[in-house]
């Protein structure tokens, strides 16, 4: 049986998955300051404003947002082939995707990219009635992240660039051609595929934080397109995803490996403060 540590060790009882191109993305905060985590080998774990670890049910996916009003939980949730979006939890609901990123926008509504084929990609605006509609077309393939800013807008990312979607459905470019210095492939990754920018989360101010996955960094994006690195691990250690609570930043941090073996990946979750202290708060051992 694995151990899992939280600063202290407890046991759990994990369940074999199926092998994926990469660990999840999936971190989000609650109004009183809960961290939800999902550890694609594992599951989902939520850490109480305490510090205390606790083991929830709900699927080992790749990413989350938080139904904090639970406006999703009676809703027959959308299916396709081959993908999902799943609930979990109570008091919040967790919404959870199999395939891609979807965010729970500031109008209460939920966001999802459509899946299948090769072009371009619907983003669909669900409403909590059932309501369907398509807000936007993104020229893209794969969506790497979806966020909700304060300001009612949806910003995506893709491999080194980050797009803002208002709620006319207009689609700008937030910053481009990211190539942040000092780059460092992890394992598994090909140094010329650059900073693969998955989980962003955005503030009131628009400033954007961006888990850049494949140079093990954390990045921090103005809303004039300045970007600093705000965080730089060393590998094989690199963030997938990023989540904000106040001025408190969350990162969730995975050790990559060169085999794909969900659970050989295991993640940790980190914490920011206003004053630029960090400190681990959660770690998964196997």
């Amino acid at each position: 049986m694995p151990r899992i540590t939280l600063l202290v060790l407890a046991a759990a009882v994990l369940q074999a998955t199926p092998a994926l191109a990469h660990p999840g993305a999936a971190i989000v905060v609650d109004r009183s300051g809960r961290v939800f985590f999902i550890d694609t080998g594992s599951g989902l774990w939520r850490i109480d404003a305490g510090g205390s670890l606790t083991r929830i049910p709900g699927p080992a996916f790749h990413w989350m947002t938080l139904d904090q009003g639970n406006s999703f939980g009676r809703l027959q949730l959308p299916t396709g082939p081959g993908w999902e979006i799943d609930r979990a939890g109570a008091d919040p609901t967790l919404l959870l995707s199999s395939d891609f990123p979807l965010a729970i926008g500031r109008d209460g509504n939920l966001y999802y990219p459509s899946q299948g084929g090769s072009g371009p990609r619907q983003i669909f605006r669900l409403l909590p009635s059932g309501q369907s509609s398509v807000l936007a077309q993104v020229p893209l393939r794969w969506l790497n992240g979806l966020a909700a800013a304060p300001d009612g807008a949806l910003y995506y990312s893709e491999d080194a660039a980050i797009h803002r979607i208002g709620m006319d459905g207009r689609i700008s470019t937030q910053v481009e051609h990211v190539a942040p210095s000092g780059c460092i492939a992890i394992p598994g990754n090909d140094p010329n595929e650059g900073p693969l920018l998955r989980g962003l989360a955005v503030d009131a101010g628009g400033t954007l934080y961006v888990a850049a996955s494949g140079c093990g960094s954390l990045l921090k994006i103005t809303p004039a397109g300045q970007v600093s690195v705000l965080l730089q691990l060393q590998s094989p250690w690199s963030p997938t995803g990023v989540a904000l609570h106040g001025d408190t930043v969350y990162v969730l941090e995975y050790l990559h490996t060169a085999v794909e073996d969900r659970r050989l990946w295991l993640p940790r979750v980190r914490r920011i403060t206003p004053d630029g202290k960090s400190a681990i708060v959660a770690a998964i051992t196997r």
